[in-house]
């Protein structure tokens, strides 16, 4: 009987030793509580002792977690309401202070960054939300970053996932960017008439200064009709003559009108 019974003692042992071995893995460590006071270092990795009940351990991930944000109503600078939805890289860092500083680091996190989401995005215009949202998550990661320090938490980054817009501002978005680009487009049309007009100035007073230049672009216009029309005649005719045309007759008026003036003069 006394045989039976110091196999049972030593079975009973044996299970506990066996449950006092706690292995934890590379990216886990153990936050000790004994006699319900915190030892100054968390244990681990590696093969740990856990003497119950004298002891108790709380496990702490150091791995990056992902936290994503629910889709919050944002009303912007400009008074414009929009549904803003984020997701935010975070790790432990001190896991200490991660279990006794705060309760539920992971759920008081995403109340943070929830309320933080809504007022950082609130002091930001449409067009900075739609087009500086670099700018916009990193100052939400240095926010976030210096409220959860204290709990040991790190933020790695915030990044806001998805806008959503009310129809009828992307409607009005689409118009804005509609006349942007005719404006554009105008524009470069403008410069494109300006170069040539440059262009046509320059050209001109290249043949003012060659007049036998001019007489070279009316043969070679004449070859170029003649390619595709062969039945079509060009006489070319220098605009000068059309000039001295226009002078010859308005002289010949002028003389006219005064030999009528003579003629109907009363005589002597």
């Amino acid at each position: 009987m006394i045989f039976d019974l110091s196999w049972v003692v030593f079975f009973i042992v044996f299970l506990y030793i066996v449950n006092c071995i706690k292995i934890l893995p590379e990216y886990e460590r153990g936050v000790i509580f004994r006699l319900g006071r915190l030892l100054p270092k968390p244990k681990g990795p590696g093969l740990v002792l856990i003497f119950a009940p004298i002891d108790r351990i709380v496990r702490v991930s150091l791995r990056v977690e992902t936290l994503e944000v629910p889709s919050q109503d944002v009303v912007t600078k400009d008074n414009v309401t929009v549904k803003v939805s984020a997701v935010v890289f975070f790790r432990v860092v001190d896991p200490l202070k991660a279990i006794v500083e705060v309760a539920h680091f992971v759920h008081a996190t995403s109340q943070l960054a929830q309320t933080r989401l809504r007022s950082v995005l609130g002091e930001a215009d449409l067009d900075e939300l739609l087009s500086e949202r670099e700018r916009l998550n990193a100052r939400l990661q240095s926010i976030l970053d210096t409220q959860t320090e204290p709990w040991g938490i790190k933020i790695q980054a915030v990044e806001v996932k998805h806008v959503d817009l009310p129809e009828q501002m992307i409607r009005a978005i689409a118009r804005q960017a509609e006349a942007e680009r005719e404006r554009r487009a105008k524009i470069i049309h403008a410069e494109g008439e300006m170069q040539a007009a440059r262009k046509l100035t320059e050209a001109a007073k290249e043949l003012a200064s060659q007049p036998t230049s001019v007489t070279l672009r009316y043969l070679q216009t004449l070859t170029e009709i003649g390619a595709e029309k062969n039945t079509t005649v060009v006489f070319p005719l220098p605009v000068d003559l059309f000039r001295g045309l226009a002078s010859w007759s308005e002289n010949l008026s002028v003389k006219n009108g005064d030999a009528l003036d003579k003629s109907l003069e009363p005589d002597g």
